[in-house]
């Protein structure tokens, strides 16, 4: 089926390219700030673990559900266009507001940052799918393309933003990170002045956002909205141990808003918006566990490993190098696979997902048997564990992407895209409780010690909690870490496996969608 852009290049839409480099630049900023935020806390500021983990939880969170409302203003009133450049224009202030080391800048940038990711992130994804009519076979390649622009800026950032960092100061990466953003800004940009994307992503309802209120239409108050949002934003982060009422209050809003989509769509688009919210609920399993990249395991790195050629915060970009790696030869193994007439359905790939997420774990908790005398264990684990669990990002996050694109109704694509990145909400919030139970004082026992848990820890690791307590205070540290990677790695391939045997009834419930 032809696409809805006649330009094309390398066989995909032209805006495609042009997508796929503001994201790029988009997500440098992002995980350029993301992979210096832990130990900026905990060695700059002087933050407990506990303490850190729970502001950097709230805040990757709020990232992530912020695009719930994004998504449905630009469904709604702004179109793609203009949320992306409003997101756009809002995380690069909050970049550069980092550069002030007090609390109401610290946290202030942490808000600035939350609320322009709700409009820039489902919105530059939705766009994507919007360059493809339903049923273009490209779709699947198409995203596994634009996941690979997310994961070059990932890969470079933490590497240039933590040299920036160590070699001239803190504040120098985070600049750095803020002209990331600058410059996806200017691609963007570039693309509408030369009329790239032709009519996609324009305001949805022209006459609707011109009616004015007190002399302004409805895209300054969005504006004026967003800006006056921040600082409730920034106490949430700086109140972070009462989120969870937060999260009881967007849980609501999603279950009544998806029931009203539920209750005014076809049988046939209902089936498929169920399949959707299972995907997502399984995309918040996965990022739960997958998010332990950016707390705990970055401190795992950092306290317990032998790093030779970067330091902690640079280990951060070890995933998103396996992504660029692997995401063409993946995008090419769709295609061939379609051709074979024997390609996964989406329901088996997301089982797969989980099932190598879980593997790549139980190998980070592998790694405790060749810790040495100062608990530090070998670097090759942390590498290979990354690798393995990059294969099961690959099966489910940029399918994921594609196929809430394809199962939303057309009039809630992007609401439904935000729904997706709730998920990633839901996982942050639930990683920051994970990643305390990596936290433990000297002598304590882990909170996996006993039971079946303690079996399975015993058997994957080597160890024993009952003889770790009286070890050092770094051994008793590298037990805490690899019990709780080994742990939910087998949680994870247990529900993986599930996900597989399940997946004929879901395949039957996407009517056609592959």
């Amino acid at each position: 089926m032809a696409t809805t852009n006649s330009n094309t290049t390398f066989g995909h839409p032209k805006g495609l390219i042009y997508l796929f480099f503001a994201e790029l630049w988009e997500r440098f900023s992002f995980y350029g700030m993301r992979a210096l935020l832990v130990l900026y806390m905990t060695k700059q500021l002087l933050y407990t673990d506990d303490m850190a983990f729970g502001v950097y939880a709230a805040y990757m969170s709020l990232v992530y559900v912020t695009p719930i409302i994004g998504g449905v203003l630009a469904d709604k009133i702004l179109g793609f266009r203009k949320a992306i450049l409003l997101g756009g224009v809002l995380m690069a202030l909050g970049h550069f507001f980092l550069t002030f080391e007090l609390p109401i800048f610290f946290y202030g940038s942490l808000g600035l940052i939350i609320v322009g990711n709700g409009f820039f992130k489902p919105n530059i994804s939705s766009f994507v799918g919007e360059l493809y009519e339903k049923g273009d076979t490209r779709r699947d390649s198409g995203f596994t393309i634009f996941y690979l622009g997310i994961n070059l800026g990932a890969a470079i950032a933490p590497l240039a933003c933590a040299w920036f960092a160590e070699t001239y100061g803190w504040h120098y990466g985070f600049v750095l990170a803020g002209i990331g953003m600058l410059i996806g800004l200017i691609v963007f940009n570039h693309g509408l002045k030369h009329h790239i994307f032709e009519d996609k992503g324009l305001v949805p309802n022209q006459e609707k956002y011109n009616q004015k209120w007190l002399q302004l239409n409805k895209g300054q108050w969005i504006t004026i909205a967003a800006f006056l949002s921040i600082p409730v934003f920034a106490l949430i982060v700086k109140f972070h141990e009462f989120e969870h009422y937060l999260v009881w209050v967007i849980s609501v809003f999603l279950l009544i808003y998806i029931a009203y989509i539920i209750s005014s769509v076809s049988s046939k688009e209902k089936k498929r918006l169920l399949v959707a919210v299972y995907f997502t609920i399984l995309y918040t399993l996965f990022s739960a566990i997958f998010e332990q990249a950016g707390s705990s395991l970055t401190l795992f790195a950092d306290r317990n490993v032998n790093l030779v050629g970067m330091d902690a915060a640079g280990t951060n970009s070890i995933n998103a190098g396996f992504i660029i790696l692997f995401a063409i030869p993946f995008s090419m193994l769709w295609t061939f696979l379609t051709k074979k007439k024997c390609n996964p359905n989406s329901a088996i790939k997301f089982g797969l997902g989980l099932v190598f997420l879980g593997l790549g774990f139980v190998v980070f908790a592998l790694s405790a048997h060749s810790a040495d005398a100062f608990a530090k264990t070998a670097m090759s684990y942390l590498v290979f564990g990354y690798l393995v669990l990059t294969i099961g990002e690959l099966f489910l996050s940029p399918i994921g992407l594609s196929k809430m694109t394809e199962l939303s109704p057309l009039k809630y694509v992007a609401f439904i895209m935000g729904v997706w990145f709730s998920a990633n909400f839901y996982g942050h919030y639930f990683a920051g409780k994970i990643a305390k139970l990596t936290t433990v004082s000297e002598g304590e026992s882990n909170a996996f010690s006993q039971g079946v848990f303690g079996d399975i820890v015993s058997l994957v690791t080597g160890l024993q909690s009952e003889a770790i307590t009286s070890k050092s205070e770094a051994m008793q540290q590298l037990c805490s870490y690899v019990s709780v990677y080994a742990s939910f790695g087998v949680i994870t391939i247990a529900v993986g496996i599930i996900a597989l045997l399940v997946s004929p009834f879901i395949k039957k419930m996407m009517q056609g969608i592959h």
